[in-house]
């Protein structure tokens, strides 16, 4: 075949692929799986732990809001709840031991909601 005055014979073209050695081949292809199924790990490790934090965001905010309802039931019977009172009167030692506590499980109120603050 003549193009432009040069003689092309047909076939690939660009350069011939070096004669790779195939053991050194498939070595490398296994070494890449590897590195791909870590890195996949990895992945999914990170995933599940930000679901696990979210989830136990979602637990200390309902927590949160259900002492809220709480309270506000008690106040509907007229009666005012502890630590609001606490809150109102501005007595800081009870405040801190009985207004940061969930009257549902007794754990601390203010530790559940920095939870979910920092996730």
């Amino acid at each position: 075949m003549m193009v432009g005055g040069k003689v092309k014979k047909p076939g690939k073209r660009g350069r011939k692929p070096a004669k790779i050695d195939l053991k050194a081949k498939l070595e490398r292809s296994r070494q890449s799986a590897r590195e791909c199924r870590a890195r996949k790990k990895l992945r999914y490790q990170y995933l599940e732990e930000l679901v696990s934090s979210k989830e136990r965001a979602i637990c200390a905010l309902r927590e949160e809001l259900e002492m809220y309802k709480q309270w506000c039931s008690a106040m509907d019977q007229g009666k005012i709840p502890s630590e609001i009172k606490a809150l109102l009167t501005g007595d800081d030692q009870k405040t801190s031991h009985c207004a940061n506590k969930s009257p549902k499980n007794g754990k601390n109120h203010t530790a559940s909601s920095e939870q979910s603050k920092s996730a």
